[in-house]
């Protein structure tokens, strides 16, 4: 039997897998695919926060190599600045999720992660010391944990019995790779039914995005679809064909009533569907993943008990029920309309004011994400910033002292700390620092002394001139005192 079963082989289940390698869990993956390929590029991008978790882990310079970094986001028509964000990543990240998967797959790799592939899971039996993965065509695998990371149509959700819950589609639009007759260049249009567009990607090949007159079905789409579409949209259909990929997707936005059920959890799209309106997905799969990881390895470990798992929910279900209302709020204003036009140039006078896009800003790129903040320092529940420290070793950065994914006891002044019986299960750092503290959208906040920081970057416990709380938030997030 493994520790942690992982269904679904995608971004998500491979940061998960990664996290659980890191933390001493012995995880297996079970994917579909034959091998990671995707048919076409897929979706693209990242932002701030989630390039932050990957430069937590020492891997963020792969991904920065491989892409194209882009200073704006976007909220209707406004152009939102990210470039004055406190941040070391004040940017988009523009990188198709074939790039991303491959660059994941060589650090999962890199750390011994199993992953089976060819795998077709068909349902999940849970009891209660752990859940059975039935697969077709060969016997079950049987795991204390399993988490379904297999997509918006997931397997691991329904066998579950965990149901989705949110508004239905009202539009789809289709999106292709495909070959065109001649080499058109780029072209868009928004109309009454919504955003329609063409994007050379080069050796012939064309991005189509193109919305359709009316909801489709629940189908793949076919070749004669699209050409249909365009022809409606833009008067030819352009002579597309030999497609690569061809899907259908819809602005239905829905989340998981539970991000657990028992033996049996979920992260990514198998937690919330939503427009890829924004380039939201992937990050916020990747932020779930890093979420649980740490805490579900606690867990096997016996580390902690299991109501450390009940604040995965409690954390990251409310943060991806706010970055759906932005993917709600964006698709607004995706079709010509009049009065959804009106509003947009209102709101674009509003956020062209000094600052006034900045908590948008920070929502798009998950720099504001805060976990039970509550009274207290402000850093207290929000993501720790990576200051440039000084150290008896020499230079280092906070997230550099993360890679190990082991919390972190940093000390910045005042008295010294001793983690006691938890020193074995956290990194203890004294360093200076001798700048400002700066947090997204609420700006400079007092220096603390000493803080405590998660494998995932949050931060459990601030010291203001002394130890008080330590002790109760160490056998808090990290379990009881060891031996």
């Amino acid at each position: 039997m493994h520790d942690v079963v992982i269904v679904g082989c995608g971004p998500t289940g491979l940061m998960l897998a990664g996290e659980l390698r890191l933390a001493g869990v012995d995880a297996v993956v079970l994917e579909r695919r034959a091998s990671q390929e995707l048919a076409g590029s897929r979706g693209g991008g990242i932002h701030s926060r989630t390039i932050e978790l990957l430069d937590q882990r020492g891997i963020a310079d792969r991904f920065l190599a491989a892409g194209k970094t882009v200073q704006t986001a976007s909220f209707g028509n406004t152009q939102l600045d990210l470039g004055g964000l406190p941040t070391r990543h004040p940017y988009t990240l523009a990188l198709f999720q074939n790039h991303i998967e491959q660059l994941l797959l060589e650090w999962v790799q890199g750390l011994g992660v199993e992953i089976r592939r060819g795998v077709e899971v068909t349902g999940v039996s849970p009891d209660d010391d752990g859940a059975e993965v039935q697969l077709a065509g060969s016997g079950p695998v049987r795991g204390r944990y399993v988490v379904g990371t297999d997509g918006g149509r997931s397997v691991v959700r329904r066998s579950a019995g965990i149901p989705m819950v949110g508004p239905d589609a009202t539009r789809s639009s289709l999106i292709a790779e495909v070959k065109v007759a001649g080499e058109p260049g780029q072209q868009g249009k928004v109309d009454a039914r919504g955003i329609h567009g063409l994007y050379p990607m080069g050796g012939g090949m064309v991005r189509v995005v193109v919305t359709e007159a009316s909801l489709g079905p629940a189908t793949e789409p076919t070749l004669a679809d699209l050409r249909e579409a365009l022809t409606e949209v833009f008067g030819t259909d352009f002579g597309v064909h030999s497609p690569t990929w061809l899907s259908r997707f819809t602005d239905a936005t829905r989340q998981a009533g539970a991000y657990r059920k028992g033996r049996v959890l979920l992260a990514g799209d198998a937690a919330h569907v939503h427009s890829p309106t924004g380039g939201l997905g992937i990050g916020l799969g990747l932020q779930d993943a890093v979420n649980l990881g740490w805490k579900l390895g606690h867990v096997v470990r016996g580390v902690s008990s299991e109501d450390l798992l009940d604040t995965y929910h409690a954390e990251r279900h409310p943060a991806g029920e706010r970055a759906l209302k932005y993917t709600m709020a964006q698709s607004l204003f995706q079709k010509a309309d009049p009065r959804q036009e009106a509003l947009r140039d209102l709101l674009g006078e509003v956020l062209s004011v000094d600052g006034a896009g900045t908590p948008i800003a920070a929502l798009i790129t998950g720099l504001d994400v805060a976990y039970h903040p509550g009274p207290g320092h402000p850093l207290l529940g929000r993501r720790m910033p990576d200051l440039d420290l000084a150290t008896a070793a020499g230079p280092a950065t906070v997230y550099s002292l993360l890679h190990s994914a082991r919390p972190l006891l940093l000390e910045v002044g005042g008295p010294a700390l001793e983690p006691g019986s938890w020193a074995g299960r956290v990194v203890h750092t004294r360093a200076t620092y001798d700048a400002a503290w700066q947090l997204p959208v609420l700006g400079a906040v007092a220096a603390p002394t000493a803080v405590l920081v998660r494998p995932d970057g949050y931060v459990a416990w601030v010291g203001q001139g002394s130890a008080d709380g330590l002790t109760e938030a160490l056998p808090k997030w990290f379990g009881p005192a060891g031996p």
